[in-house]
């Protein structure tokens, strides 16, 4: 079974035994390592290690320069001790710059969404449930065809046309499915006189329903409360990355579907959604 904490130690017992750093460098190797260790994702894909270190990025992104490099810097001595010296093929995730735009737009309180969504008919339940719990961008929902959506999967047209594959939890296929039984839609899931609705109408109905609870919000605070309520219950970076259609992560998994059931089970385990209506 694999164990980071085994590979620091046996790293730093090597610092200390064969290379003789002085304790203090050795304290100061374990703080980094044991922060490492507590948030970082480590696991095997495709007989490679795979070091995803983009949970202490981001629990480090407000820190120091200098501060964040010298933590890299232990981690990049581990994974080459871990390369030469033990001869194990491992791949970093999250070893580049990460940048963080000044205006990123808030995410919303879960418990909120809940509140909106009980007080929603069933349009607007649907559009909420499906921006948030899938991460959609409005254009994406807008252009949301009837054809791409399966018991388990619904594939997303995004931006430059580029096609993904997004798992669908079995209590939303169900609001689909009693949406389109009671709505009756040709093409699209949401139409309007037989066309697909426009992003500016899904738009009216998403701020028409928030608004009545006094609350100023835009369908993208959903998809970056997405984002950042899977990151906080334990999802991996890479995955959320995936499912919202960036490419910033890793670049070989760039608007690639998550193809394996372990994917699936974190996604399904980490969402606040699912977890509530299991």
């Amino acid at each position: 079974m694999l164990n980071l904490q085994e590979e620091i130690n046996s790293f730093l017992f090597y610092l200390e035994n064969v290379r003789a750093y002085a304790p203090s460098s050795i304290v100061t190797y374990k703080n980094i390592l044991d922060e490492l260790s507590e948030v970082a994702h480590y696991y095997v894909e495709e007989d490679e290690i795979i070091l995803d270190i983009s949970p202490l990025r981001l629990k480090n992104v407000e820190n120091a320069k200098k501060t964040i490099s010298k933590k890299l810097s232990a981690i990049r001595s581990l994974v080459k001790y871990m390369q030469e010296q033990q001869g194990t093929k491992v791949k970093v995730i999250g070893d580049s710059v990460i940048k963080v735009p000044k205006t990123l737009p808030k995410p919303i309180e879960q418990n909120l969404i809940e509140e909106i969504l009980r007080c929603s008919n069933h349009k607007e339940h649907l559009i909420i449930s499906l921006l948030y719990g899938l991460g959609l961008r409005i254009s994406e929902l807008s252009s949301l065809k009837l054809t791409n959506i399966s018991k388990e999967w619904i594939e997303v047209v995004g931006k430059g046309d580029k096609t993904r594959q997004i798992p669908l939890m079995p209590f939303l296929f169900e609001k689909i499915k009693d949406y389109i039984e009671q709505e009756n839609p040709k093409v699209f899931l949401f139409e309007k006189d037989n066309q697909a609705m426009k992003s500016s109408q899904i738009r009216y109905l998403f701020t028409k329903v928030f608004k009545k609870s006094g609350i100023k919000a835009t369908p993208h605070q959903l998809r970056h409360s997405f984002a950042t309520h899977l990151l906080h219950n334990g999802a991996r970076i890479s995955d959320v990355s995936e499912l919202l259609g960036h490419s910033s992560m890793v670049s070989t998994q760039i608007y690639t579907a998550l193809g394996s059931s372990k994917k699936l089970n974190e996604y399904a385990k980490a969402h606040p959604l699912c977890v509530n209506n299991k």
